[in-house]
């Protein structure tokens, strides 16, 4: 049973060995839309989460193809559970989370300088487009680090969060602001979603996602009552037309699962994938303990004499299973993907056939982060 919700799921995602996805930008704007979100993080000892999700999934994925969907309008930045970007499709739902932020209803976000996020607005709306670094002359740009606690910054943040601009570019991790007015397509729909609305569009995001869910699942990092009442009656509504089935796992856990994907024959299994830490599959940790029985923590919050198995360890994505951990480092200027250590927990695998996929695998990934060669297996 539980091998057959994991097919479900991996097919969902995209991560089958017969991609679900288009190549190129029309397989990018796919995949973001099948997933609801791809989460952005900054980290680039490899290359960064956001191209990494996608790679995975779309054939001849290319890192300039977000930029390129942002400027047609297709796909935009804000907050899901962190930083993400998400299909303009869903523009509507982000809309009470930026009407909250301007109401000071957050405990973030509201720290911006008034008076100059009334100039940055003015500036925008007379000279078009502005950097972090157009507005605060004192910004340091330094390796790795797009980010400073000034005013300009934090006014930046706030008009971000607050619906008043967005994000029109990214060079590197570097951010390219304009007005909101001029980033929507025409005719988008802007009316704001009431709660049963955004309850049942987390619900439709997480099924047709993942196909296989939890309860917690539903309401990851959504707190307080009313949405989750509103997420029970949504589940119920659906339990009661039959569009998902009650699955109970031996281990006594209850899953959700999309009745016309259980029924489906599906046989073909994943081809090896290193995830990301931030991939859609692995984010949410106690579903995939349940659903994959692999436990997973990134390391690269914990001091470096508590870590096990290394800074920014991949899980290995293996016949339907997530085998091990694989921790890399790209070294650019060199050309070289070092790997740092690797960790097969799963025994019952053909070791020697595991290492030969894994091996063409990481060349296919040091090709993904700039480099020519693997070092360290």
């Amino acid at each position: 049973m539980t091998d057959y919700l994991r097919r479900i799921t991996l097919k969902n995602q995209g991560l089958n060995q017969n991609s679900l996805f288009s190549a190129g930008l029309t397989g990018t704007q796919q995949a973001i839309e099948q997933l609801g979100y791809v989460q952005i993080d900054t980290i680039s000892v490899i290359e960064r989460a956001h191209h990494h999700i996608l790679w995975n999934r779309v054939p001849d994925y290319q890192l300039e193809h977000l930029n390129t969907l942002v400027a047609k309008q297709q796909i935009f930045e804000y907050w899901f559970h962190a930083a993400a970007y998400l299909p303009m499709r869903d523009y509507r739902f982000a809309l009470p989370q930026m009407h909250a932020v301007r109401d000071q209803e957050f405990r973030y976000f509201k720290n911006g300088d008034t008076k100059l996020m009334q100039e940055i607005v003015a500036r925008m709306r007379s000279d078009g487009k502005l950097r972090l670094r157009d507005i605060d002359p004192e910004h340091k740009i330094s390796k790795g680090q797009w980010w400073n606690s000034g005013a300009g910054r934090r006014s930046l943040q706030q008009l971000f969060m607050q619906g008043e601009i967005m994000i029109c570019e990214r060079n590197g991790m570097e951010k390219t602001y304009d007005l909101t007015e001029n980033c929507l397509p025409n005719q988008i729909n802007l009316s704001i979603p009431n709660l049963q609305e955004y309850a049942e569009y987390l619900f439709e995001t997480t099924r047709r996602a993942h196909g296989v869910f939890t309860w917690k699942q539903l309401i990851h990092l959504k707190t307080g009552k009313k949405i989750r009442d509103a997420m029970q009656a949504t589940l119920n509504a659906n339990l009661d037309a039959k569009n998902i089935e009650v699955i109970k796992l031996e281990n006594g856990q209850i899953l959700y699962v999309d009745p016309e994907l259980f029924n489906e024959q599906s046989t073909a299994q994943p081809a090896l994938k290193l995830l990301s830490p931030f991939d859609n599959l692995v984010i949410h940790r106690e579903r995939l303990s349940h659903l994959f029985d692999f436990d997973y923590r990134i390391e690269c919050y914990v001091p470096k004499d508590k870590r096990i198995f290394g800074y920014f360890c991949l899980p290995i994505l293996y016949k339907e299973q997530i085998v091990g951990l694989i921790d890399c480092k790209a070294h650019r200027a060199q050309q070289t993907l070092e790997v740092v250590s690797l960790h097969i927990q799963n025994t019952e695998i053909d070791r020697e056939q595991f290492l030969l996929e894994l091996k063409n695998e990481l060349l296919n990934f040091a090709k993904f982060n700039a480099c020519l060669h693997v070092e360290g297996l």
